[in-house]
Order: C-alpha cells, then structure tokens, then sequence
C-alpha cells in the first residue's frame, strides 16, 4: 500500500506543481498485460495508453524515488492530470551543477546515458570512479534531476537557485568560468537553445489515429460493414481519411511555423569572456548559466536571460511587456545596501536582460565591454517560458469541459438503456444470435457522441477569428470562453483609462522651504541656470536612437518643456576618455550678435550638465535619480523626482514648505498628476569611477526639496462610455494605479468609475509603530471638513450602499498582513487602488479571485505583466499582434476592445452551449427512432442515414455557426458521417469565400444577464430536457398514429410493406432481396417517423440558434435562412409530392395523401411546441424570473427607486418561482454574494467616518471615534 510519505511534491509553490510517485517494472503484472491484451485484441494497450495512471499501476509496482525506473506524475491544479516520465541515468564528476570541482586542466566530462562525448575538450577522460551517477526526467521541456539532500527530483532553473547577493554576483562571477567548468554545467543545463521539435508525419498520424475519437470510428465502420451499411460506412471511411490528413497538415503547419518563429534568433555568435581580459568567440548554444558574455556596441538580440554587472544598455522589451518604447538597463548594484540584497530577476528586472530582447545600443567604458552573467538559459529563459506555455499550454474551461464529461456519462446511461432494451426485445422475438449482438452494439454507436469536450471549442474558433479582425490578438484561444463569464475588469489608470501622453500644466517651485507662485512652464530665461530646471533637463533615462529622442512619454514631455538639448557621445569620443563620456545636456545655442554673443555662450557654457550616473526609474521605490556634474565644476549634483510623498520623505525637512500637503491635495483632487524634484550637491572628493560603485541609498538622500511638477493627464475619449456600458451590464469596474491617491479618485470620479453622488471611504492603515499596534484609519476624501448635516447626509448614502473604498499600497499590505479577516470585505466594495507596485496588483487579482470573481485586467503590460497573466482574461494595449505580458493583446490603443473581447466571450461560450445542445438533441432523436423502430424488427436506412447526416446536418452546420469542428466528432452514424462536415465547409468555404465566422457574430450590446457558466445548470438542463421530451412525445404520436389508420396493415416478414402503387421496378427488384427482407427498412413506420425525425432536426436547430441577447439573430443570418427554406421546402415537397425515384433511394414507402397532411400537421405542431417550450419555460420562466430572481436574492442589495411595473412584476414572479423551488433559502454559490448579505445585517460595516480600527489579538478589531 502506498503511503503519503511515498510521494512527494516537486515545484512546490510554483505554478507547475505536482505529486511524484516511483515505481519499477513487475514481471507478472506484465505478463498479465500481455496476455489482456491478445485476449482482447488490442483493446487493453489503447486503455492502458489513454490512461496513464493505469498504464503504470498495471505494469508495475511501487518503489521509492531513488530506485525508480518509472515516475507517476500528477498536477495539483484543479485538472489533475497524470503524466507518465521515465527516469535516465548520467554519469558526472558532481551532483550538483554549481558544485566546486576540482576538475584537471586536460580532464574531459562523460554523459553515461547518451553514449557519446558531451564535451569534447581534451583527450582525456575522468575515471569511472571518480564519477558518479545522477538520475534525471524530462517533462514539457524541463529537466529534474535528484537531489539527494532532499531525497527529491529538483529543477534548476539557473544562476538564481545559488541565492547569491547582487555584491556577491560582482566578486564570484564577472570573471566568468572557465571551458571544463562551463562543459560540466552544460551536463546539467543542456544546450542554449529553445528547441521546437517538428514531429514526423509518422508519429503525427500514429497520435492522430490513436485517438479514442477514430477508434471509436473504426469500431462503428466495421459494424455497419457487418450490418451490409456499405454506403455509409464506405463514406466515413473516405472522409476520416480526408479529415487525418487535414488535421496532419494543419498540426505539422503549427509546428513548423512556431519552430521557425523561434529558431530565427535563437542560435547567435557570441564574445565569452574568460578570466579578466580573454575573449573568445561561441556559438550562443553553448552558454550555460555563470558564463559572462560581451554585449557588442550596435547591440544584439539576446540569446539567454543575463544581469548586466558592467556598462549600460538600451533595449527594446516589445516581445516582454508589448510596449516598444526603449528602456535603459544599468548595471548590477556592487556596493551598499542594495548590493547586499539577493538577486532576483523581478526585483532586479531593471538591470536584467532577458532572451529574446532587442539590445539597440551600450554604452561603455574606453578599452572595457559591457559584459553580463548568464543568469538562465533554454527553455528557463522568459522567452522559453512563453514558447513552453505554447508547446504544453495548461487546460482551461475546466468546469465546463467536466459537465461534458458528466453528461457523455449520461448519455452512456441512455445507451445503456437501449443496449438492454434491444437485447431483451430481440430475445423475446427469436431474433438470431449474430443479429442481436449487431444491433444491440449500434444502438450505442447512434446515442454516444465521444468527442463532445473537443466540439465545444467550435465557438472559439470563430471567435478568435473575429477577435483578429478588429485588432485583438489572442495567444490563449480558450481564455476567450472566460472572457463571456467576467464579472469583474481592473484597469489601470496611465495609458489606459488616460491618455499616453501627458501635457504640461504648470510647474510651482519652492524656495527657502515655501512655495513661490505656480509658473506656466520651465523655458523662461531666468530659471535657465536653476536648479529647478536642470533637475528636468537631466532627471530622466532618455537616448537617442538614430537620431531621435525615445524614451518614456512622461520623460520626453517633461524633458522637450525645457527647451534643452541632449548629446550622447560616439564611439570615437568615448575611445578618447577613460572615465565614461557622459550624455550632456545644456540649453539651445541663441543667435545674438555682437557683444550679447559672447555672454550667451559664456552662459551656455555653464549650463551644460553631464549625466554621471543613472539610477532608473523604480516602480517599487516610486523614483528614480540621476548624478550630474556641470561644466567647470569640481563637484557633482544629484538630482530626483518622483512621488511627492516619496520624494520629500528623502529631503531634509526644512526645505519642504509647510503647505506641501494642502498644495498636494489641490491639485491631485483636480486630477492632475503631479511629480516632485530634489537636489543635493555631492562631496567634492567623489570621482567619477567612485560614483559608478555608490548605492542609490548612499545619493538619494538629505535631499533638498525643489518643487512640483504639474501635469494634465486627459481621460481618453472612449474611457467614459466603455465604464458606462460596462456597468450596465452589471460588470464591476475598479482601477489599479501607481499615481496618487487623489489623483487616482478624481479621474475615476471624471470617468463614471464613481458617480458624482457616491462617496469614497479611504482606508488609510499604518503598521505598528513602538507600543502602538497596527491600525486602520477610515476617512472620506471628498469631504474634509464635513459639518454635522453632511456626516448624517454621507451616512444616509452609505447605509443605501452608494459608496467605494479606497486603497493605496501602503494600506494593502498593512490590511493584507494585520487585518486578513477585512482584504474580502474591503476587495467587496474598494473601487480605486493607489500607489500599488507591481506585485500588489498581481496579489489584489489574487484577492478578488479568492472572493469568486471572474477578473480582468486591462493594462499596457510594462508594469502590469504580473496581474495580467494571473487574471482570468488579461489585455494588454499594444501595437503588436502578441506579447508574453497577457493572453490578449489589442492594437486598439483604449478599452473599447474590453466590452468588444467581453461580448465575444459570450458569443463563444453561447455557441459552446449551443453545440452542446444540438449534439445532444440530434443523438436522442435518431436513438428514439432506432428504439421504436427495433419495435418492430425495423431500423433506419443505408441511403437515410446518409441524407439525415450529409444533406441535412451538413447544410445546417455549415450556415448556422452551430458548430464546425464539433459536427466532424459526433458519435455514432450521425456523428462518424459527420466528419465530412469540416471537409465540405473547407471546400464551400474556399469555392464560394464564405465563412461561418461572419454569420452570427456576438450581439452588439452588452447586457447585465450572463451567460450560464455550467453546462449542468438549470436553465440549459431545462431546455434540453423539455426538447427531447417534446422529440419524443410526437415520434411516438406519429409511431401510434399511423398503426391506427384504416389502410395500416401490421408488418411480418412474409407481407410486404412496399405493396402501394409504386411504378419503379427498381423497388420492387431491391425490396426482393434478402437484405431488406431481413432488415424491414420499407414500412409505414419508417417513413412516418423518417419524415418527422427530418423536421425535428431543423426544429432544433432553429430553436437553438437564438440570438440574442448574446448573438446576433439568426433572421439576420441569411445563409442559414436560405438553408432552413430550402430544406424544409424540400422535405415538404418529397413528403406531400413523392417521386418514386426520391422514395426508392431513401427506402421510404408510399402513403395515402390523407396521412401526409396529418404528418404536415404533427410536424408543424412539434415546430410550435418546441419554440413555445424554449421561448416559455426557459428563457421567460426559468432565466428571467427563477435564476435572476435567485441572483438577485444572494446580491447586493440595489435601489429600486426606477422599477418600472413590469419590473415589480417580475420581481413578484420571481419571489414566487424561488419560493416554489425552494430557492430562498439556498446559500450563494459564489462567496462575494455571501458576503454581500453578511455585509448587509452588519450594523457597523462600513465604519462610521472619522473613525479608526486597531488590530487586536483578543478579538477580531476594535474601533475609536477620533
């Protein structure tokens, strides 16, 4: 028996992790396998091969990890996924990669399990017994190697797992590693390179075919070939082979495209340093983590993730975050406090390198490169991780994929039913042996549909494609299903909800600690030599990139308001310099003649400023700083801007006016968004190679306070709209920022986040401070100064619920860390977050999905990577078509494309829902005439199957946008025929340039019910329910009604069913053979319920392909409206007019004309039940009043001051349908609506203004009026 001990856990913490068990091969076990699986012809390896977990468990048994020969792998995620790996054996000089070795100089390194020479350096090779042996696996890309400290598989990722300091990574690795070290990691790290393997055809088509799909198939074929189906199976033979070898190219064109995309930059040349001065060149696959390489002056693209530890870089990180603009990449801290922290690829991104980035240009010292460490290679690198998630891209839609399973079970159940049923009744009329077994096995082909899971994704498909045409681009197509459930959308605030760019508004400068006037701008002649404007000339990491200024916007308005102008140094200048030749800035050349020429240049002169040293800007710390020497000085100036209360908590507190929060307030309460500078003037003995090594601790601070930067960021023109229509559609709007929290509420108060009647509670918490503990402080920004009628005015709006909090960073991890029983209550009701670095916007997505929410996000992926990869659907804003920073990308440059990606979510999770339906309907109808007609010893056609399935089915897919793909795996004969549906539609679709995409796009309003986020919900178990009963009831009808008619005579097998005036010999020769005679495809039945069986396919398809409110109409889908006239003109016109031609191929019998009509009438009355029942029970009974009615009752509570009568009527049906189905009572499924009615009894929630809450141990919070 296994234990629990037996398992263990590998990347524990991690997104990949997962449970490992060990196990070695079992003679007898596989033995038994061997004889299973003659007995049973193969049927036991295809079981044992779907199925890992039994393939293991069947053919071994258990044993620890160290002595495994097979390892059972399975996710901890909600999938719970089993994987089979096996596990390999190498031989090495160590265990670990970053062990120190004591390796020879002419000592070589042997791989034990590949059988050749891994490093071919020297000649010689290290004992066997100087080696060790060192079991590893590969699974999706990663290699996990034992670890016998931990008696555990690890992963190396790279140089991070050594957890050395930034200050360690200077003295250890700068000088890089030597050629038997380097080949001795590579052992470990593998080949630098992000390796798409295309697959040969031949193990395409062995996966392909292996699919229980075709297997299924090939099983049906060779029973209707033994049931005489000839036709019809011949057919699904020539269209399966057709549809393998579509899908084998479509697969392979996949592969080959992604291989090419990322071997196209994946294998450079490169400059490896070894030791201090040597460099060699190697090709980039040779690079293993420790090596330092040599980045070149005009740049490359980089082959592996490095930290830069000499010199400055521009790069371009589009492929990362989606954004073009160029960022400046500084070297490694090497000396204070910074230094001595752990290197951390996050943290330190902003001197960090990652593969697949374009370097644009390095700046450097004379006779020094600028070098950086190898941090992580292959498929550990940022890009390898993207190109993975590609290759092995996790499942989604886990709930509505398992409600298909759940419901292919029932159906299972169903199939059973009519196995039994045909058994039993077979038995009961002396029907032969080998007859009973062939039908009662197709009665299972015609009822389970086996790959309905697959044909839910039909939806997707067209939606990702219309996604594209109006610019959004998708690298997760089943994240589009996620989109129609969201509930939630974060936005953040610059860039997205605002404008890119921002305008100058003001600047207002202090002076000896007080604030002189506000001034329009910095270009006036007197402030050209402040202090004021040099901080803005020169505080800011812009470049020149052939010629043109480029950075970030801010920087580049900031920068172009003063006038100034930049010069970066050539080349040949900075050969001519041992220190680095510094950027300069100084103040345009003036054509003044005569004497004023001379004074202006004198003047310039002294203006101009070297930029020194960089520190970027850091959306941790909210600041960046520049050191500055001016011309003719001996010494040097450091200059700062940032946040304000960043800012001048660094100065030295005299010089910050005493009205600098009041000055704050007033112009972030306006919207502006406001910066502030400071200046310090360094000591004169600081060099400038002393400078390079300093800690930005060591500069930014005692700064001397300078002033404010006031800029005017516009609200987008589309932001206002899109926040209106979003909460009209009952969709939650909140903003993640790193701007000011004024700021930040007043642009959510211009853009209808928060309606001018609403208040804004802010929770202002503070961490233990001495003896005080951790406390919360709850104030309401808009009002400052309240008098005693606007408290009791603020308190009537709070208790009507019309109010939001309001958080910065700050206040998030103090709540997070000290008050976790109120981050729901506050994630609840919060609306704006400020201040919020990176890593806090991920831990907010966090939050509110921990509460139920479906959560977007909407950023410009630089700073919002992190939250835009853990919500639900991310979008980032980009110009490129994908990036690594989200799953969408739009090109759209404003959040229009969020209620447009939204809308097609719903679309494609209705059409999902759609397929499902169909499927379901059209198995039931063909098993329910099958059923009554084994009745009477009858079945079905050869000719009718394939009309019901290639004419019928085929022309309603292809039109309706039902589905595509999901008709090709349908199970039975209708499902097995049906793969021709993606080959004919390939064809029509390339003849004709029609498309299914454009038929029944989602519908253009977004409207406050959504979709059903379960298959197995009531609504849609309701309408399938009422419809195969519906389909039953009139089969049935028809079966009965037509044995009751005065010509009807009860078939045997010496009467003759065809005996009625037909005129074609033809009928008579097929109906004297043995095969009809056996089978009795001629009788009144068989056409009765042919005919209605045709017309209720139709009626179901129409009733099934509603519109709105999701998508478009289906009278607006005209291809479909044509289809569904002509066929059932068609229908009605063999039905009331026969040909005997037409009757002789579809097997069906003459019937008087009387009985025609009647079929006319059953069929037009099924048509109107179906549409009634579905109009009725579901969309108005069930959806409108029971559900919403039910969600309503677990909400919030809403003002019902506009409810119109029909509304309180149906508010009146729906408390009686609740109460009826017991509903009122039901706890909420999703845990925001319980709380929401936990909130609404609870007297003192929110706090009262003025208020402030202590963290206590005794008691959950204790509160204090000021």
């Amino acid at each position: 028996m296994k234990t629990r001990e037996d398992v263990k856990i590998i990347n524990q913490g991690l997104d990949g992790e997962m449970e490992v068990s060990g196990y070695r091969p079992c003679l007898w076990k596989l033995v038994l396998v061997g004889v299973g699986a003659v007995c049973s012809g193969g049927l036991l390896l295809l079981l044992l091969y779907w199925l890992p977990e039994w393939g293991v468990k069947g053919t071994c048994t258990h044993t620890s990890l160290s002595d495994a020969h097979t390892l059972l792998l399975r996710t901890k995620d909600e999938f719970r996924q089993w994987f089979r790996v096996r596990v390999h054996r190498m031989l090495a000089p160590g265990r670990k990669p970053f062990d120190d070795l004591d390796v020879k100089p002419r000592s070589q390194l042997a791989n034990g399990n590949f059988g050749h020479q891994v490093c071919s350096v020297q000649d010689e090779q290290l004992p066997q017994e100087q080696q060790v042996q060192i079991q590893y696996f590969t699974h999706h890309s990663f290699r996990y190697y034992w670890n016998d400290a931990i008696q555990n598989f690890a992963f190396y990722q790279g140089l991070e797992d050594v957890k050395e300091s930034c200050a360690h990574i200077h003295s250890e690795h700068s000088r890089g590693l030597t050629k038997a070290l380097q080949d001795y990691r590579r052992l470990f790290f593998g080949e630098n390179e992000i390796a798409v393997r295309v697959p040969s055809l031949f193990k395409l088509l062995i996966k392909e075919v292996l699919n229980p799909f075709y297997i299924f198939q090939l099983f049906s074929v060779v029973l209707w070939t033994a049931e005489d189906y000839y036709y019809y199976a011949t057919a699904i033979v020539f269209m399966s082979v057709i549809s393998i070898a579509t899908s084998l190219y479509t697969i392979r064109k996949q592969y080959v495209m992604l291989h090419d995309m990322v071997a196209s930059h994946s294998v450079v040349r490169v400059s490896v340093c070894r030791g201090d001065k040597d460099t060699e060149q190697a090709m980039s696959t040779e690079l293993v983590p420790g090596d330092v390489i040599a980045i070149p002056a005009n740049g490359m693209v980089m082959p592996c993730d490095a930290v830069l530890f000499q010199g400055t870089c521009v790069v371009n990180e589009s492929m990362l975050t989606g954004e073009s603009v160029p960022v400046t990449k500084t070297s490694l801290p090497s000396s204070g406090d910074e230094a001595a922290r752990r290197y951390s690829m996050e943290e330190h991104k902003r001197h960090t390198l990652f593969c697949g980035t374009d370097v644009i240009q390095t700046r450097f010292y004379a006779g020094e490169l600028v070098k950086a460490v190898v941090i992580r290679t292959g498929f550990s690198t940022e890009k390898g991780q993207l190109v993975r998630s590609i290759l092995h891209p996790k499942p989604t839609d886990f709930r509505l994929y398992r409600d298909a399973y759940l419901f292919l079970l029932c159906l299972v159940g169903v199939a059973g039913i009519g196995f039994v049923y045909t058994i039993v009744l077979s038995i009961m009329n002396k029907v032969p042996a080998k007859t009973i077994i062939i039908e009662s096995l197709d009665i299972i082909t015609i009822t389970i549909p086996p790959a309905l899971p697959a044909a839910m994704t039909a939806g997707i498909v067209y939606a990702q494609r219309r996604l594209k045409r109006i610019g959004i681009f998708c690298i997760s197509p089943q994240r589009i299903n996620m989109c129609g459930q969201l509930n939630l959308v974060c936005f953040d605030k610059t860039g997205t909800l605002t404008e890119d760019g921002l305008d100058l508004w003001g600047i207002h400068r202090a002076e000896h600690g007080s604030f002189v006037a506000p001034e329009p701008g910095p270009a006036e002649e007197r402030l050209v030599k402040s202090a004021f404007v040099a901080c803005m000339a020169t505080c800011h990491s812009l470049t020149k990139i052939e010629g043109e200024l480029s950075g970030d916007p801010l920087d580049l308005k900031m920068f172009a308001s003063t006038g100034w102008i930049l010069e970066e140094p050539t080349e040949e200048e900075t050969a001519l310099h041992n220190p680095l030749m510094p950027t300069v800035v100084r103040p345009p050349k003036r054509a003044i003649t005569g004497d004023g020429q001379s004074q202006s240049q004198v003047q310039n002169m002294s203006c101009e400023l070297g930029i020194v040293r960089q520190f970027p800007f850091s959306s941790v710390l909210q600041r960046m700083s520049v050191v500055v020497r001016r011309l003719g000085d001996k010494h040097m100036e450091a200059f700062l801007k940032g946040a304000p209360e960043v800012v001048a908590g660094l100065c030295k507190p005299h010089s910050v006016p005493q009205s600098f929060t009041e000055t704050l307030e007033s112009y972030t309460r306006q919207g502006f968004r406001v910066i502030a500078l400071a200046h310090r003037q360094l000591e004169s003995k600081l060099s400038w190679h002393k400078v390079q090594t300093l800690s930005r601790d060591l500069i930014e601070t005692n700064m001397e306070f300078l002033g404010l930067i006031v800029m005017q960021n516009k609200i987008k023109q589309e932001t206002a709209g899109v926040l209106t229509e979003l909460r009209r559609a009952n969709i939650r709007t909140l903003m993640v920022t790193g701007d000011n929290m004024l700021t930040a509420v007043s642009v959510a108060r211009d853009c209808g986040m928060v309606r001018p009647h609403e208040n804004v509670i802010v929770a202002d918490a503070a961490p233990p401070r001495d003896s005080l503990p951790p406390c919360i402080t709850w104030r309401y920004v808009d009002k400052p100064a309240q008098t005693a009628s606007d408290d009791q005015t603020a308190q009537i709006l709070v208790e009507e619920e019309m109010y939001h909090f309001a958080l910065n960073g700050r206040a998030f991890a103090v709540i997070t860390e000290h008050f976790p029983q109120l981050i729901q209550k506050l994630a609840l009701r919060a609306t704006v977050f400020a201040r919020m670095a990176p890593d806090q916007k991920t831990q907010l997505v966090e939050v509110l999905q921990g509460i139920d929410y479906i959560v977007g996000m909407c950023g410009d992926g630089a700073n919002d990577c992190g939250a835009l990869k853990r919500a639900h659907s991310g979008i980032s804003l980009s110009e490129l078509e994908a990036s690594i920073a989200s799953p969408f990308t739009s090109s759209t440059s404003n959040i229009s494309c969020v209620p447009n990606l939204i809308r097609e979510g719903r679309a494609a999770l209705i059409t999902s829902f759609c397929v499902f339906k169909f499927m379901a309907l059209y198995s039931i109808i063909q098993y329910i005439s099958v059923i009554l007609l084994y009745w009477i010893l009858s079945n079905l056609g050869d000719f009718q199957f394939l009309f019901i399935d290639l004419v019928i089915i085929l022309i309603i897919a292809f039109t309706s946008e039902i589905q595509l793909n999901g008709l090709s795996v349908t199970g039975g004969h209708s499902a097995d025929a049906c793969v021709c549906v993606c080959v004919y539609v390939c064809v029509f679709s390339f003849l004709f340039g029609l498309s299914s995409v454009s038929l029944n796009p989602a519908w253009k309003d977004l409207v406050r019910q959504r979709p059903p986020s379960s298959l197995i919900s009531g609504s849609l178990l309701c309408s399938v329910l009422t419809q195969i009963l519906t389909c039953l009831a009139f089969q049935v009808l028809a079966f009965y009604l037509v044995q009751q008619q005065s010509w009807y005579e009860t078939w045997t097998p010496q009467s003759d069913a065809c005996n009625v005036s037909r005129p074609s010999s033809f009928s008579d020769r097929r109906n004297g053979t043995t095969s009809h005679d056996h089978k009795n495809i001629r009788n009144y039945e068989n056409t009765s319920l042919f005919y209605v069986s045709s017309f209720q396919y139709l009626a179901v398809a129409i009733v099934f392909s509603k519109g709105k409110p999701f998508r478009q109409p289906s009278y607006k889908n005209w291809p479909f409206m044509l289809s569904c006239v002509g066929l059932y003109s068609f229908l009605l016109f063999i039905m009331l007019s026969p040909i005997s031609a037409i009757d002789n191929f579809l097997e069906i019998v003459c019937v008087p004309h009387d009985w025609r009509v009647t079929l006319v009438i059953v069929v037009a009355a099924n048509a109107v039940v179906s549409f009634m029942l579905e109009i009725l029970i579901v969309d108005i009974i069930l959806w409108r009043l029971v559900f919403r009615g039910s969600q309503g009752a677990n909400g919030p509570r809403e003002s019902s001051s506009g409810d119109t009568p029909q509304v309180a009527n149906d508010s009146w049906a729906a408390l009686f349908l609740s109460r009826l189905f017991c509903w009122r009572n039901k706890r909420p499924k999703v845990l925001y609506r319980h709380l929401a009615l936990e909130l609404q009894d609870d007297a003192n929630w929110p706090p009262k203004p003025s208020t402030v809450t202590y963290a206590a141990e005794a008691q959950p919070h204790i509160s204090a009026t000021l």
